[in-house]
């Protein structure tokens, strides 16, 4: 089966967060074959909704410095052949391929608009406030100005694994943050406010049900889960809980890091 836009635009519309500002992530390929692929899948998105922002961090522009604060999860030193291939950020740099296509694609849109961060930069169609938000001390205020407006964070084929809007929900509830640096036309940044892994976010699921609508779209689920509910529920969880979402990944120095941090507390 071929995924079409009208698809696209019933499904949308079925989730019924039509004048609600979105923060999308998508998995193109977890949509099967779909009919002008990405830019039918950003077409579908900026008819639907209202404002549309997706993440377009770059970490190509990432140095490791040879010293730095202590307990920041990362090797100082052990980064000269990365450091070498490091970029200069750029605003017209293309967003990192784990973003996924369809934010790429949202990024090329004339009508789009993209912050400054030289790591953690966020796109968006109609979100000028959010995306203003945003500085190198609070790299994720744009959600949390979304959350205030009332918006949702919208799953395309992917699940809470890649859901930034945890990783500000994380914040508020206190948990350690990291330092990193990037490489600017200015000089070297540095860039705190960075946040942990990711990979544990799944496990939140449950916590949101109630509040998350669905639809499905070829071989892909769609998920939409209001951000005011999700950020309530991750800051519960981990002030019941510091060491709830992490991974269980022996190998993870971000989530080992942490874990230490609650323990010597």
């Amino acid at each position: 089966m071929t995924v079409k836009l009208q698809d696209l635009l019933i499904a949308f519309h079925s989730l019924t967060l039509d004048s609600k500002p979105v923060i999308a992530h998508a998995s193109l390929s977890a949509f099967g074959q779909i009919q002008g692929g990405a830019e039918t899948v950003v077409s579908a998105l900026l008819a639907v909704f209202d404002s549309v922002v997706m993440p377009t961090f770059t970490y190509k522009t990432m140095l490791t410095p040879l010293t730095g604060p202590e307990a920041n999860a990362i090797n100082y030193g052990a980064g000269t052949d990365a450091n070498r291939m490091a970029e200069f950020f750029d605003p017209q740099m293309p967003a990192d391929p784990l973003m996924g296509i369809v934010a790429e694609t949202l990024r090329k849109r004339p009508c789009a608009s993209r912050s400054a961060h030289p790591i953690l930069s966020f796109v968006g169609v109609n979100a000028e406030v959010a995306l203003a938000a945003q500085n190198l001390a609070d790299p994720l205020a744009p959600i949390g100005v979304l959350a205030r407006q009332g918006g949702c964070v919208l799953l395309l084929g992917v699940n809470h694994s890649v859901n930034s809007s945890i990783h500000y929900a994380e914040k508020l509830a206190g948990r350690k943050q990291f330092v990193r640096w990037a490489l600017t036309a200015q000089g070297v940044r540095e860039c705190p406010g960075f946040p942990g892994c990711s990979a544990g976010f799944q496990s939140i699921a449950p916590a949101v049900e109630r509040g998350t609508r669905r639809a499905r779209i070829g071989s892909a689920v769609v998920l939409g889960v209001p951000l005011e509910m999700l950020i309530e529920a991750v800051v519960e969880r981990i002030k019941n809980d510091p060491l709830a979402l992490l991974c269980q990944q022996a190998d993870c120095a971000r989530c080992t890091e942490i874990r230490i941090h609650h323990t010597a507390g």
